[in-house]
Formats: C-alpha cells, structure tokens, sequence
C-alpha cells in the first residue's frame, strides 16, 4: 500500500468520526433543548393558602407562589400538602393573576361561586385535582374569560370545593361553567351558585 493511500484512508477515517462526534453533539443538544422547553399556559395562576386565624379576611390568605407552565404546575402540585390533608378551617385557593381570592376584588365584586360539599375522604383530592387541571387547561370554551379562579376548604365534618366567577348576573356563562364543572368531577349531587353579594335575586343550580 502507497504512502498516499494510507494519508488519505487515516483522513477518511478522521472525518468519519468528526461528523459522528458533530451528529452525536447535535443528538445531544437537541434532547436538552426538549428537557428544556416548557409549554406555557394561557394564563398565570396563583396559590394561596388560607388559614383561618384572624376575623380579618384578607390577613388569613397568604400567596404561595404563581405558575405560567405546565411543567411548573406539577412542579407545584406535587410538592405541597394535598388539600385533604390540611389542618380543619384550612384551605387553598387557585386564582388567576392579578385577582384576589376576595369578594373586594374588583374582578370579583360583581360575581359568584359555584360549590358543593362533601364528606371528608380522598375525592376532595380528585375533585380538586380535575377542578384545578380544567382551569389551567382552558376548559370552559367560550367563558374562560368568566372564570376568576377556584378554592378548595377543609371544615370540621366537611370539605367544599368551588369555582368564582366574575358576573353573577350573566346567565349562560355561569349556567355553562356549572355544568363543566359538575361534568368534570363527576360530582351526583346538586351543585349551587350563589352571589358574593346577597342582595342580588340570583340562583342557579346544576
């Protein structure tokens, strides 16, 4: 074998492993870019936590943190106390940006909530889950926009969980958003809507 050939097989071996070591570096950047990516949600949520500890309403709630992507919301969920296991008049509540889980709120003064109690076992979990997976996900079509947040709270011999919305007067939206919400948690009893301020004449029911 020639002086020539033996350069010139040592060069195509040399290059063969270059474009190996280029599409194994690739291979790799692509996978961390993936691991990297988040998908980001319509809206930023934020957790509050409620405990019962004052008469003052607004001194009982503390904001945990907020959450724009789906990786950071399981992020979240699956690193605080689920709500069945929180101490008795404890609670947390699931609101969009910028909105207060209080009836002051501007964008909650004009609405309502739907809710329904249940005994104390492990479907608050569930409920709350489903509740909370609905609302990051968009899932009331055309009255998303209604939606203020949702709220789950531990009592003596029961739990509620709940859903706020911003006009208690707007009848389609609330009628709908109750029955995605009954759907969505399977709940079989009667679901009721009531208004942050009672002097409304307004009720509705699923």
């Amino acid at each position: 074998m020639s002086e020539e050939i033996v350069v010139q097989t040592n060069r195509s071996v040399e290059n063969d492993e270059q474009s190996q070591q280029i599409a194994s570096t690739s291979r790799s950047s692509s996978l961390v870019s993936e691991i990297q990516t988040k998908h980001p949600l319509q809206n930023t949520w934020e957790l509050w936590y409620y405990k019962n500890i004052s008469l003052n309403f607004e001194q009982n709630l503390f904001k945990i943190t907020s959450v724009d992507t789906v990786e950071d919301f399981w992020g979240l969920f699956n690193n605080i106390e689920f709500a069945n296991k929180l101490s008795q008049n404890c609670g947390y509540y699931f609101f969009k940006k910028g909105i207060r889980p209080m009836w002051e709120d501007n964008a909650n003064r004009n609405g309502g909530r739907w809710f329904f109690n249940l005994k104390k076992t492990n479907l608050t979990d569930e409920y709350w889950l489903e509740v909370l997976l609905c609302l990051i996900g968009e899932g009331f079509g055309d009255y998303n926009d209604s939606i203020c947040g949702a709220f789950v709270l531990i009592k003596k011999n029961q739990n509620r969980i709940g859903i706020w919305t911003k006009d208690a007067n707007h009848r389609d939206a609330n009628m709908h958003i109750g029955n995605v919400f009954k759907q969505r948690t399977s709940y079989f009893g009667m679901i009721n809507f009531e208004p942050h301020d009672n002097t409304k004449e307004v009720s509705y029911q699923v």
